[in-house]
């Protein structure tokens, strides 16, 4: 498996990949449909949110985001393909994201987690540090946490 810059033209496959791993999480269409603007990337967003992907072969697994400017950003997307969950794909693009984050001088970053994430999240050294409202669905609280990034050099 290896990290590689996501390419623009492949926003709406990626978009695709954010809905069905959110699906995993047995979420019903009607909260799917909700959620869809939000986890629809484009092209420009690939790039405003120096996008990631994990691959194996020729097969996309997963892809992280982070956008915001140093020295405070945020964990954007994280979406992994429900097949390969499990399989250290979601731990290999921290694990990336970190090394890229400390390299632009980020050294914390926020997440707006789902609250099934919130485990992985935390195993990855996150503290929660409160909540943070749905941007998809009205009323809904999503666990806020902070991901800590050690400096470099």
């Amino acid at each position: 498996m290896r990290i590689r810059p996501a390419r623009p033209d492949e926003a709406e496959p990626l978009s695709s990949l954010a809905l069905r791993s959110k699906g995993h999480w047995g979420y019903d269409e009607a909260f799917l449909a909700a959620c869809r603007e939000e986890l629809t990337l484009d092209a420009a967003g690939i790039e405003r949110g120096r996008t990631a992907v994990a691959e194996d072969g020729d097969r996309v697994l997963g892809f992280v985001t982070l956008v915001g400017v140093p020295p405070q950003g945020e964990l954007g997307m994280l979406f992994v393909e429900p097949d390969a969950i499990g399989r250290g794909v979601g731990r290999l693009l921290v694990e990336d994201l970190r090394g890229r984050a400390a390299a632009l001088g980020f050294r914390r970053l926020t997440i707006d987690a789902d609250p099934n994430a919130e485990p992985f999240y935390l195993a990855m050294g996150a503290k929660r540090i409160g909540s943070a409202p749905s941007e998809s669905i009205p009323g809904r609280e999503l666990p806020l946490l902070a991901l800590d990034i050690a400096a470099t050099g």
